[in-house]
């Protein structure tokens, strides 16, 4: 049986404020960080995840480790970072860095923090040189993010896990989704920060091409926008409101 998906949108990031794409690689706000804190307590399949994933940005990993402690602090759930799952523009703040500065970022931006589990546990093995160049299999043409998003989706079919949970990218989730659904232009998503979303393969799927649908209690959950009883995008929303 292919996974079930938890898809998670990374938590605020200082690119999102004044929509400040300049900042390289972005990382969390304060806001973002207490939207982890929610992410946290709400995520109602800790005990279930049997393997966490995240775009190598320094802001999804932010989101994982945070958010998702609880799933990744357990001993047999392996923490993967993925460039296929990195965000979709070559501005700077969906820029990353190499790997061994990347994990150099990481460890300063935890250095004062107990996070429940070692960070040695996160797997960068996949953050192959070259993954953030922007331009061929990495590039942000439409052809080029199709590729890669059909590329993720047909590896997570492939998985043996059977709950996996993924924090990538606003832009990026309509694409690997295939759903264009309630996109934003004002937050070019339409997915709020820390939001999660609960995904199925679809019966026709298989190893040369899988394609995945949101499960019926995750859309009825969020309703036709965001859910009524979540706090997340409750907290984005009004926070909206009162930036417009």
């Amino acid at each position: 049986m292919p996974p079930i998906l938890y898809l998670v949108r990374h938590a605020e990031g200082f690119h999102n404020v004044n929509h400040s794409i300049h900042i390289r690689d972005a990382t969390l706000t304060e806001r973002g960080k207490e939207q982890c804190k929610v992410l946290k307590s709400s995520f109602p399949y800790h005990d279930k995840v049997s393997l966490v994933l995240s775009s190598p940005l320094r802001r999804a990993i932010q989101t994982a480790v945070l958010g998702l402690g609880p799933s990744i602090s357990r001993p047999e759930v392996p923490y993967l970072v993925i460039p296929a799952a990195q965000e979709v523009s070559d501005v700077p703040a969906d820029k990353g860095f190499p790997k061994e500065e990347l994990q150099k970022h990481i460890a300063e931006l935890f250095e004062k923090e107990d996070v429940g589990f070692d960070l040695s546990k996160i797997d960068y093995g996949a953050v192959e040189e070259g993954w953030n160049v922007k331009r061929g299999y990495w590039g942000e043409g439409k052809t080029a993010v199709t590729k890669r998003a059909a590329d993720l989706r047909t590896w997570l079919f492939q998985r043996p896990e059977s709950h996996v949970v993924l924090v990538t990218h606003g832009a990026f989730l309509h694409f690997l989704t295939e759903d264009w659904t309630g996109d934003d232009p004002k937050r070019g998503t339409g997915y709020h920060n820390c939001e999660m979303r609960e995904f199925m393969f679809t019966p026709t799927s298989n190893e040369q091409e899988a394609h995945i649908t949101e499960t019926e209690e995750s859309r009825k959950k969020r309703g036709p926008s965001c859910p009524e009883d979540d706090p997340i995008v409750l907290e984005e929303l009004e926070a909206t409101d009162r930036e417009d």
